[in-house]
């Protein structure tokens, strides 16, 4: 039987449809500065290039990107919150 992995539930939701990129990875950014540490923020997106950009902005800081989905044009990213000091 396979195992399941259980995911976080979103704490926080940011919704950049309707924005091209630079704008969804932006938003993004200011976002998670705003947040605690633990906070699990799910971002809405319809943009293809934030399938490449946003990877990117969380390989670059110490957050966690949780998961990645597509469905019918809708991008939905789950990044968790990790501590900055």
């Amino acid at each position: 039987m396979a195992e399941e992995s259980v995911q976080p539930q979103p704490s926080h939701r940011l919704d950049v449809q309707g924005f091209l990129c630079p704008v969804p990875v932006a938003k993004t950014r200011e976002a998670l500065e705003e947040l605690e540490a633990g906070a699990v923020l799910e971002v809405l997106a319809d943009d293809p290039e934030t399938l490449q950009d946003m990877p990117m902005l969380i390989g670059r800081g110490p957050h966690r990107l949780v998961n990645v989905r597509e469905d019918g044009g809708e991008i939905r990213f789950l990044i968790q919150v990790v501590a900055t000091s």
